[in-house]
């Protein structure tokens, strides 16, 4: 079938092709899975690690092995019978570096270029140096020193006759009636050999041929050695060595159709439409037909000819109009199934998007897509492990030891506004301009000063609830007027009195409908571009803000600051998470599941062990402030340009936030006698801090980094591993790791049932099959290790039987006086995946249209167990599982006898819709019965914290 029934999602790269993932198949597919999942494949800049940087999308990356090694990878999933999935970028290309055709023809011929259009530049810029050009960010330091350093410098090309000026990787080719200025510098023959290329009229119909014929004379001079000493001559004119070079280079590069300037100029002066804040990728308007076909011709031919059998959109908020061009490619790739070869699936194209949903925010179901990547399953399943009793005891820990007494929310307007005032300068320029073009297609608003327009769209994104609207030319939907009135009431609060009035006009700026009849004949298409410069820029705010800012600012619990999740909602309810699923099986039986990807902040595992300590929070507080007080000494007072103030290294937040993590991402084998496994692991978190820190944009920044306080930094953090001055940390440290051992794994099991048997497709990062304590990338995308995961499939153990094996190691670890607990933890989500999955294939339709039954349960034990059946065609599946165990779960993973079994009192017993045949537990073999609709609870659990039963028939 071409909806997955599981997919793996593989990262592909150079050090790790197309014949990499060929060479891991079987292994997959004796796991379960149905459909690789791949990272972009089409071309990116060479050496990218992970494909979003792609330069030609008209061609399979050659790093990756190219087409054929394509086709041998989809041979060999074929005779697998699996599918293929592949990540596609719709929204932007890269653009820095030599690399991509159309962005260098843009480059060359302006404005005039047929792909000008298809870049989101602003032609028209305010600013009289761009007026006609394109600012170029990519100069290392300020434009005078670039030119002086000689580290700018032209080149021609001979096989292709051009000119063009390299900087590093960059290519900037010359706009061709500039030539002339450049080549008179060779001499006379050369110069009138070539006068034609000031003659050539960007306009003209045949500037492109008469150019490449002025370039073909160029390469016939070049062919001999006093042609090519001339060239060399013209060009060493605008050398930094030579007499005037500097001054003639500069008034070259002042007739080209682009400004090069400093790296850090791009936030305040960028003209053209970016990925978030990244200068070197370019957004594309893929809402334009002849995009979109230059674009996707590749995909839909790989489609048409059985080579892959669905997609997954990244970034879809970034689009102009994400619905339009979802159903739109949903149309395409429907219309090329009949014509897909007979052994590849043609029912349906598999279509999901990367997007991010707000919290109480639904997905669309009018999009014409199958679902999302999973993130919003990774946020309810996340909050549904954490202990709501745990919030405000962990907030108050935070807020007294930090200073920081701001909610989530509050973080988010600061760092919302931070990043307009620094980061997002240019695109909030262009919007405000925009609406300051529509205010003056209309009598009543025309004197609204662009000032006064920049205030109220502050105030109005910095309240924005969701990632965007999404416009339409039938206006918005109630949802959308929703989302507006709530972001409405929000800005209210924060804006002048002078200034409310305002609000409600601005917003009607915005409507395309209702255009006063004497508004000037301009005024629909300059209201549809202010919708649009809006709705492209709150979602980059919103996730920058959010993921890459305020993730590394506010801590009260790490676990929670995840892709996709929202810190202020601390746990979740089994009601929530039963209301998720339904949603799920009622309207995206087919969206993905995931609880690790590529870009999360840490591994699942390391997010199922800290939200253990949402059960622990009095000995947790007890500790930090413990470890606060032992480290004063290792921390470094900095001086700042305010000589009253001092910068305390690391602060507060930071240091906090380090613990968590050093706690949360401890490797399970890993122990405190082990030194170079102690270095190793320091350096890994090492990377992640420099990250955090920068992210943060407090205290230093990837913009201005603060070496010196990024530094004291990891000095800290390498004191906390030196055995001679940490010793009783790292101890106190490895005893948190061992008494919550227990706990976490349930948790990781939990998260890891419920992701393989709701409603939806589950997603397996690569390499999660094992424990996962990565951290932020690029940690997350290490080498995987497939001998060790083939090695342990192949043994076919089940879960009681690892679980045996590792009792039996712990106790002759013990006796031979290690540390409890720290031997290497034996792989339990590995079994429990191939179980489900073999479950999964034998019973396809149970977990594609099957009924989704919640289950309740009644007594102490009930808001601890989540459970519920998929039901369909006589075949009946129970899923259970246990939550917040820490005090629930003994040493073997069973529930506890005693503690709540006390006296003889029930743990309580989960209730059945009517009658059910025996059931039998797939993972342990024991039977499970159930006495008038009800199963003992205590029995259900008497081996794992999770049941995965099927009725007997």
């Amino acid at each position: 079938m071409s909806i997955p029934r599981a997919t793996a999602r593989l990262q592909l790269h150079k050090e790790f092709t197309f014949d990499d993932a060929a060479g891991v198949v079987d292994y997959y597919a004796a796991l379960g899975i149905s459909h690789l999942y791949l990272s972009p494949i089409l071309t990116a800049r060479p050496g990218s690690m992970h494909g979003y940087d792609i330069v030609d999308p008209t061609h399979i990356n050659p790093e990756l092995g190219g087409e054929p090694a394509l086709r041998r990878l989809v041979q060999k999933l074929r005779g697998a019978r699996m599918g293929l999935i592949v990540d596609i970028v719709p929204n932007h290309m890269g653009v820095g570096g030599a690399d991509n055709p159309w962005w260098l023809h843009v480059l060359e011929w302006g404005r005039h270029s047929r792909y000008a259009r298809w870049f989101d530049i602003d032609w028209n810029s305010p600013d009289p140096m761009l007026r006609g050009k394109i600012l170029l960010p990519f100069l290392g330091d300020q434009y005078a020193q670039t030119l002086r350093s000689g580290d700018l410098r032209l080149h021609f090309d001979a096989e292709s006759g051009q000119l063009y000026l390299g900087y590093f990787a960059h290519r900037f080719p010359l706009a061709p009636w500039t030539y002339g200025l450049v080549l008179r510098h060779g001499g006379t023959a050369i110069h009138a050999a070539t006068a034609g290329f000031s003659e050539i009229d960007p306009n003209g119909d045949d500037a492109c041929q008469r150019h490449d014929q002025r370039c073909a004379i160029l390469r016939n001079i070049a062919r001999s050695s006093d042609g090519m000493t001339a060239i060399a001559q013209a060009l060493h004119a605008f050398a930094p060595d030579a007499q005037g070079g500097v001054s003639r280079l500069h008034r070259l590069l002042e007739r080209q159709n682009y400004r090069l300037t400093w790296w850090r100029n791009a936030a305040e002066e960028i003209n053209w439409r970016r990925f978030f804040e990244v200068s070197d990728l370019a957004g594309i308007r893929v809402e334009l037909n002849d995009v979109f076909d230059a674009t996707h011709a590749l995909i839909l031919r790989l489609y048409e000819e059985g080579l892959i059998d669905g997609v997954r959109i990244d970034h879809v908020d970034g689009l102009a109009d994400p619905i339009a061009y979802c159903r739109k490619l949903r149309a395409a790739l429907s219309a090329l199934s009949a014509k897909r070869p007979a052994d590849a699936p043609d029912t349906h194209p598999y279509i999901v998007v990367e997007k991010i949903l707000a919290h109480g925010e639904t997905l669309r179901t009018d999009w014409a897509i199958d679902g999302t990547t999973g993130y919003d399953f990774m946020e309810q399943v996340g909050a549904l492990l954490h202990d709501d009793s745990g919030a405000t005891p962990l907030g108050k820990l935070w807020a007294e030891l930090t200073g920081d007494n701001d909610n989530f929310a509050a973080h988010v307007a600061n760092a919302r506004r931070q990043l307009l005032r620094e980061n997002f300068v240019g695109e909030f320029a262009a919007l405000t301009r925009a609406v300051h073009a529509v205010a003056g297609t209309e009598l009543d608003t025309r004197d609204i000063s662009q000032a006064a327009i920049a205030r109220v769209l502050t105030e109005l994104l910095v309240a924005f609830p969701v990632y965007r609207t999404y416009w339409s030319e039938d206006g918005r939907d109630d949802t959308d007027r929703d989302v507006i009135e709530r972001a409405l009431n929000e800005a209210r609060r924060n804006l002048a009195s002078q200034d409310l009035s305002l609000l409600d006009t601005l917003i009607m700026l915005f409507d395309t409908a209702n255009i006063d009849a004497d508004a000037s004949a301009d005024a629909p298409e300059l209201r549809r571009l202010a919708v649009r410069r809006f709705e492209q820029l709150t979602p980059p705010l919103a996730a920058k803000s959010v993921e890459d800012t305020v993730f590394y600012r506010y801590g009260r619990l790490l676990s929670r600051n995840e892709v996709g999740a929202d810190p202020e909602y601390f746990s979740a309810s089994i009601a929530d998470f039963h209301a998720f699923n339904l949603e799920h099986a009622a309207h995206f039986p087919q969206t993905m599941l995931a609880t690790a990807t590529h870009d999360h902040k840490r591994g699942e595992d390391v997010r199922a062990r800290l939200a253990v300590l949402s059960e622990v929070t009095d000995e947790w507080e007890e500790a930090v402030r413990r470890w606060k007080r032992l480290h004063t000494d290792l921390r470094v007072r900095l001086p700042t340009e305010d000589e009253t103030v001092e910068l305390i290294a690391p602060a507060l937040d930071a240091e906090i936030m380090l613990y968590q993590m050093i706690f949360g991402a401890w490797p399970p084998d890993l122990r405190t006698d082990d030194t170079d496994g102690l270095q190793q692991y320091a350096d890994r978190l090492a990377a992640w801090q420099q990250k955090a820190l920068r992210e943060a944009k407090q205290y230093s920044s990837w913009a201005m980094p603060n070496d010196d306080y990024e530094q004291a930094c990891r000095r800290f953090l390498m004191a906390l591993f030196d055995r001679d001055r940490s010793s009783a940390f790292l101890d106190e440290m490895v005893e948190w790791v061992q008494r919550t051992a227990v706990a976490s794994t349930a948790n990781s099991l939990t998260q890891t049932l419920l992701r393989l048997t709701s409603p939806g497709v589950p997603d397996l990062y690569q390499g999660t099959e094992f424990w996962d304590f990565s951290l932020v990338d690029p940690d997350n995308r290490r080498p995987v290790d497939y001998a060790a995961r083939c090695k342990l499939l192949a043994e076919a153990a089940d879960m009681r039987d690892l679980l045996d094996t590792s009792q039996r190691a712990d106790a002759q670890h013990r006796q031979a006086g290690g540390q409890p607990g720290m031997q290497p933890k034996e792989q339990l989500k590995q079994p429990l995946i191939r179980t489900a999955l073999a479950l999964r294939s034998q019973t396809p339709g149970l977990f594609t249209q099957g009924e989704y039954i919640p289950l309740r349960a009644e007594g102490p034990l009930a808001d601890h167990v989540i459970a519920f059946l998929r039901r369909d065609q006589g075949h009946t599946v129970l899923t259970a599982a246990l939550r917040h165990t820490l005090l629930l779960v003994d040493d073997n993973l069973s529930l506890r006898q005693d503690g709540n079994n006390d006296d003889n009192v029930s743990a309580g017993t989960l209730l059945l819709p009517g009658h059910l045949p025996p059931l039998t537990d797939l993972l342990t073999g024991k039977r499970i019965a159930a006495d008038n609709g009800r199963i003992d609870i205590a029995a259900l659990f008497c081996m794992l914290p999770i049941v995965l039963a099927t009725a007997e028939s």
